[in-house]
């Protein structure tokens, strides 16, 4: 049956949607695992990009989402007014920490809620500047593949007032050092040299940022990075948006990744788990600037109650089963794991990772640290045969990524590395060859 879903998928789904590793077929899930149509059973390291952050069956969000529809099937927010919206606005604003006067803004997927941000920010301050980081993916509407510095994104001209500054890698520093004072090092070229000369500060609206950057490669910066950030846009007046659309809702052991630099933003954008398997995004942030123009940035169908109830038991979730702490836990013993088991293999390069969010960066030897570009789809092909999810990211294409769903269980985190162990294994014997995996390329 598989095989005739597979060919159908190709004849009517269009490719523009596909970014494939395998022909997975998705058939069911429980918990951190799941189904295909043989019922055979997968160890999930990817959550679909970290959406299934409370995993494939959790029943309090299936209840929540079936008794709003038993009310309605449709309630939205743009023209009137329903529960579950208030609720969930409610509950978000509280969650971000801080003194300011905030609102929650709700749009369908985060780059609608990237997008929306950019446009309130710039309409609400005048200014026509923004900052971004290399290697940041702030989501995939033109506008926001413009703004993001990810080379997969490359080919969309654009986003001509976005001026792009490098993140502190500590394992590829980026002005070719050894990442000794890295972060002082960046926003230096930031505020010595692009302010003084392309970039007048009095013009930036805003910076735009991850606390973890993720599809640049799962870089995690160093712990002064995002206070000196803070500390620099407070120097100019310019507001701080901190993306947590994929890292944020406790996947890094806090509940949001800047919560370990001990920082403020002005704005944080939400997706992917948000919605507990729905369409849901959200911007967070100071109220001057979300109330500044009524009907600047609205969708007919965001903030809809099936989808804000869905959100409001996602927070129920990771509040009751403690995924908060649970994702520090388990994290640590994941990085530990793969540190161990991976680190023998020449061709990795580091291991890194916060809470439930890690990076395996594939190099050629770990001497020269040349991208190797090859070996990471026939991997993530020889983990799928084995029983393991996941998929690879980077600004090279060259980094496993590893984001499980939060519920997952030290059980499977030990039967995951084992599995992407050996698939290391047989992809260096040459058990996946480059025909295999040539209709699976990725990115």
């Amino acid at each position: 049956m598989s095989d005739g879903l597979i060919a159908r998928d190709a004849r009517f789904v269009a490719d523009a949607i596909k970014i494939r590793y395998t022909p997975f077929v998705a058939a069911g899930g429980e918990g951190a695992y799941l189904l295909d149509e043989s019922g055979r059973r997968f160890v999930d390291f990817g959550a679909g990009w970290a959406a299934a952050g409370l995993g494939y069956s959790n029943e309090h969000v299936k209840q929540a989402v079936a008794a709003q529809m038993d009310k309605a099937t449709m309630a939205g927010l743009l023209s009137g007014i329903n529960q579950p919206a208030v609720d969930l606005a409610e509950r978000l604003v509280e969650l971000i920490p801080g003194d300011l006067e905030k609102k929650a803004w709700f749009g369908l997927a985060g780059s609608d809620a990237a997008e929306a941000a950019q446009r309130m920010i710039l309409r609400a301050t005048g200014k026509p500047r923004i900052i971004s980081f290399v290697g940041g993916w702030h989501g995939t509407t033109d506008a926001m593949m413009a703004m993001s510095a990810h080379p997969s994104l490359g080919g969309t001209l654009g986003g001509a007032h976005v001026t792009k500054v490098p993140y502190p890698n500590p394992y590829r520093d980026p002005f070719g050092g050894d990442g000794t004072d890295l972060t002082d090092r960046c926003l230096g070229y930031l505020e010595n040299y692009l302010f003084k000369t392309i970039c007048p500060p009095e013009q930036v609206a805003a910076v735009f940022v991850e606390a973890v950057q993720s599809d640049g490669g799962d870089i995690v910066p160093p712990d002064d990075f995002m206070p000196k950030l803070r500390a620099l846009c407070d120097r100019h007046g310019i507001y701080l948006v901190v993306d947590e659309i994929k890292v944020g809702l406790g996947r890094t052991g806090k509940w949001f990744a800047f919560d370990h630099a001990g920082i403020e933003p002005d704005f944080v954008l939400l997706g992917k788990s948000l919605g507990g398997g729905l369409p849901l995004s959200s911007v967070v942030g100071r109220r001057e600037v979300l109330d500044f123009q009524p009907g600047s940035a609205l969708f007919t169908m965001a903030g809809n109650a099936n989808s804000c109830a869905a959100g409001l038991a996602v927070l129920d979730e990771i509040e009751r089963l403690d995924l908060v702490e649970r994702s520090a836990r388990n994290g640590a013993l994941l990085l530990q794991r793969l540190t161990d088991r991976l680190m023998e293999y020449e061709v990795v390069g580091d291991v890194r990772g916060k809470g439930m969010i890690c990076g395996v960066e594939l190099v050629d030897d770990r001497a020269s640290k040349e991208p190797n570009t090859s070996l990471p789809a026939k991997i993530v092909y020889r983990a799928w045969e084995l029983g393991l999810i996941l998929y690879y990211a980077g600004n090279w294409g060259n980094v496993l990524e590893i984001t499980p769903p939060l519920v997952i269980d030290p059980e499977a985190i030990e039967a995951g590395v084992d599995i992407l162990d050996r698939a290391i294994s047989d992809a260096l014997d040459g058990a996946v060859s480059d025909e295999t995996v040539a209709q699976f390329a990725g990115w």
